[in-house]
């Protein structure tokens, strides 16, 4: 460690940070060099990092503006760091998330260190079978719209390390640049595609949602990944009481439910009665609907509402192999 540094931030979690980045590979930022362009000046590149992020200096460039199709047609556009920039997040990201992690709500379950979209899934399947009623609830341009101001007054609650502060302020104000190098300014959001970025959206919801409904709805159980949200009720009275403070908490936080993705809907099976709107929804890849089902040794079905693979992720899977299959033909 370096005395002289205002800032105590060690070599090797530099070089363990740089680990992990040239395992997740990824692709080139607008400096355009590659993982293996990295590592022909490994030492040299890697103090860089250190002697800038450890004296305060550090600045990132610009992301790379990258578009990417959606399975409802259309786009979504990731910011895709340099090489370098992705080795000084994944510092941060290490610092942070040993803090961050122990106090993050069980139910949330997005870029979390042992949970999966599958272990949310699995939750949300047994909650559905003792709620008759789900709150369905879509955040439009989650990732766009995250406030600045709030993000770090967020961060600020769980550490006090000014390198911390100045590293995420200026990737938080970091340029987008698309293919003819202009830059976008940007006043909101984070870029998908940032090592932090997963790591900022879990503790700006952990404050926005999470405790914000462990102290106003306690007896309202959850599923979130990241921007992804189910909420159980016992009543269609209750779910519409829980969706209307949810929007008018979220709204403070300067975000907005998509009216035409978030809907009350009611988990219907054998022992429901009646029928309502909406009595399905899509949560991380899986359709909730009721379904004709048998148990075992018996002979006798029933209605069980329960998940299944959804259309669209069959279809992206399909299109995969697909894929895969034309490029060993070739």
């Amino acid at each position: 460690m370096n005395k002289a540094k205002p800032f105590c931030i060690s070599k090797k979690s530099v070089m363990a940070a740089w680990e992990r980045v040239k395992a997740n590979k990824g692709a080139f930022g607008v400096d355009e060099e590659s993982i293996e362009d990295f590592v022909s000046n490994l030492k040299d590149n890697l103090y860089k990092i250190w002697n800038r992020m450890s004296s305060g200096t550090y600045f990132p460039p610009p992301v790379r503006a990258v578009e990417i199709p959606k399975s409802d047609g259309s786009k979504r556009l990731l910011g895709i760091p340099t090489v370098s920039d992705r080795v000084a997040q994944a510092v941060v990201k290490d610092y942070l998330e040993a803090i961050v992690e122990p106090k993050f709500h069980e139910d949330s379950y997005g870029y979390r260190p042992g949970k999966s979209a599958l272990d949310a899934v699995g939750v949300a399947r047994q909650r559905c079978w003792h709620q008759d009623w789900s709150i369905d609830i879509d955040i439009k341009g989650f990732f766009d719209n995250l406030d600045h101001e709030l993000m770090m007054k967020a961060i600020k609650v769980h550490t006090n390390e000014k390198w911390i502060h100045l590293c995420i302020e200026r990737w938080l104000k970091a340029p987008l640049q698309g293919k003819d190098g202009e830059q976008i300014k940007r006043e909101r959001g984070t870029p998908q595609g940032g090592v932090v970025s997963p790591l900022l959206a879990n503790i700006f919801m952990h404050h926005a949602f999470d405790k914000w409904m462990e102290k106003h709805f306690p007896g309202i159980k959850f599923e979130r990944f990241a921007d992804d949200i189910l909420a159980h009720c016992s009543s269609l009275k209750q779910a519409e009481k829980v969706l209307g403070e949810i929007k008018i908490r979220l709204r403070e936080c300067g975000l907005e439910l998509h009216p035409g993705k978030t809907k009350i809907v009611y988990c219907k099976d054998t022992g429901r009665k009646g029928s309502y709107e909406h009595e399905s929804f899509d949560f991380l890849g899986y359709t909730f609907r009721p379904r004709r089902s048998k148990k075992k040794d018996e002979k006798k079905y029933f209605v069980n509402f329960t998940p299944a693979i959804s259309k669209r992720a069959a279809n992206r899977i399909r299109k995969r192999n697909s894929e895969l299959e034309d490029s060993f033909a070739k």
